[in-house]
């Protein structure tokens, strides 16, 4: 039997490495690496150093309401715990947060093909929430004519940026005052004939308008008198007088006409009745220049050389002096060119002369300026596209061009040049396609700047290659 002191010298070197590594152990928190990597101790985990996440197998979504639910106390109020049951809702689209872990994203096989004929192309993508049966037609191009169609000289006619002397009938008879004489110029057929030719002492004539009916016609003249005639007769059917002044602007609402003049005051006339005066209204400091009934005839503007935009309402109008609705004065120059918008009952547009220079847009509801644009040139007068939302403005000095605009952006969709003095009358066909322009330089020109409805595009011209070439270029008397 061995004894301690019999041991042999490798044994007790063992048991001297055992305890020198227990030592080293119990100092370290570290784990000493063994000398036999082989060896693995039974019932101990292997485990990595670090974790990498992969993001295709993370909602970040859910991750960070459950992280918030952790948090939660354990005695959260009731109305908490219904939040985060609508939020886990709507989450997850289930109630139960625990049991269903639903992706916001998921990867899904592609679709199976449609069958043969029923593949949709590229353009029908972005009409799908059409109604039912409607087929959105394809806007087209529409040319603007950049030169006049047709030219006739006006000779004679009276340089004033203060009178209006040019009118178009809803018969497609135009009528153009030249000194003192009236010529009716049919636009179908182009015939010309005389209306009426005013005597010295009374002319020259100021102002011109047609009745709605498009068989009468309103004459003021310089002698403060206003005439109405019959265009088919060539006869006057009766004389209005109440005026002091020459009568420079007319407007028809039915039958009652309502007349401005230099006296600075406009009379409502109604033609049916021997008391022929209705109204009285007195707004005005100057020269009343501009006149215009608004299309439900519920409300007159009139512009006058004293800068003002006054708004009468024809409801409060009566025989002794009315008083206005709004008197707008933020124009610079006198307010000569008005005109209502066709698609907007409440819009009014006016121009300024030339110290002012700018198209204003005005609600006449409630007097507010909605828009202003400086043009650079005198505004002599403006007319509405019927089709579109565009707007037509004339123009004096410096390039007596027209302009065409695209509202409400007052954008310049054309310029049209070839009067060589100002542009100082406008007025519209019938079917609301061209525009006639009468300029200081006497000539009258026609500009299809409006372009053509659909249905209208055939009869127009073929009507037109009946009229002979030689009305391209000729006189108005």
């Amino acid at each position: 039997m061995e004894t301690p002191s019999s041991k042999s010298p490798c044994t007790i070197s063992r048991k001297i490495e055992r305890e020198k590594r227990h030592f080293r152990e119990r100092l370290s928190p570290d784990q000493v690496p063994r000398k036999t990597p082989g060896r693995k101790t039974p019932g101990r985990l292997q485990q990595s150093d670090r974790f990498i996440p992969h993001r295709s197998s993370i909602d970040f979504e859910v991750a960070n309401f459950l992280l918030g639910k952790e948090n939660i106390s354990d005695h959260a109020s009731p109305s908490k715990e219904e939040y985060m049951k609508q939020l886990a809702g709507d989450l997850l689209k289930d109630c139960s947060v625990s049991q269903k872990q639903t992706r916001i994203l998921a990867f899904k096989s592609r679709p199976p093909p449609p069958p043969e004929g029923y593949g949709k192309q590229m353009r029908l993508l972005f009409s799908e929430n059409s109604l039912p049966g409607v087929v959105k037609s394809r806007r087209e191009f529409r040319h603007i004519p950049q030169a006049a169609e047709r030219t006739l000289d006006a000779p004679d006619i009276v340089d004033d940026y203060y009178l209006n002397l040019l009118d178009w009938s809803s018969n497609n008879v135009i009528a153009v005052a030249l000194a003192n004489t009236i010529y009716l110029w049919n636009a179908s057929s182009g015939s010309i004939e005389e209306l009426m030719q005013a005597a010295d002492e009374e002319g020259p004539i100021t102002s011109v308008g047609w009745a709605p009916d498009g068989r009468h016609i309103a004459v003021g003249l310089n002698s403060a008198e206003v005439q109405i005639w019959d265009s088919f007769s060539l006869h006057q059917v009766r004389s209005l007088k109440g005026h002091s002044g020459r009568v420079g602007s007319l407007s028809w609402n039915g039958p009652i006409l309502a007349t401005g003049s230099r006296d600075c005051v406009i009379y409502n006339h109604d033609v049916r009745s021997r008391e022929h005066i209705t109204s009285r209204m007195v707004g005005h400091e100057q020269e009343v220049c501009g006149l215009k009934w608004s299309a439900s005839g519920q409300q007159l503007a009139s512009g006058g050389n004293d800068n003002c935009l006054i708004i009468w309402d024809a409801a409060a109008m009566s025989n002794r002096p009315s008083s206005y609705l709004h008197r707008l004065a933020d124009h610079q120059a006198a307010v000569k060119a008005l005109a209502w918008c066709p698609f907007k009952s409440n819009l009014l547009a006016s121009g300024g002369g030339t110290a002012d220079r700018c198209i204003k847009f005005w609600n006449t509801h409630t007097g507010a300026c909605l828009q202003s644009v400086d043009t650079n040139s005198q505004v002599c007068a403006l007319q509405w596209n019927r089709h579109e939302r565009e707007l037509l403005s004339s123009h004096g000095f410096s390039q007596n061009q027209l302009i065409l605009w695209r509202y409400p952006s007052m954008v310049k969709m054309a310029e049209l040049t070839g009067h060589s003095s100002r542009v100082l009358h406008l007025a519209q066909s019938p079917d609301g396609c061209t525009v006639a322009s009468a300029a200081g330089d006497e000539t009258l020109r026609f500009w299809q700047v409006f372009g053509m409805p659909d249905g209208k595009k055939t009869a127009i011209q073929s009507s037109s290659k009946e009229i002979s070439s030689e009305l391209n270029s000729r006189s108005i008397r």
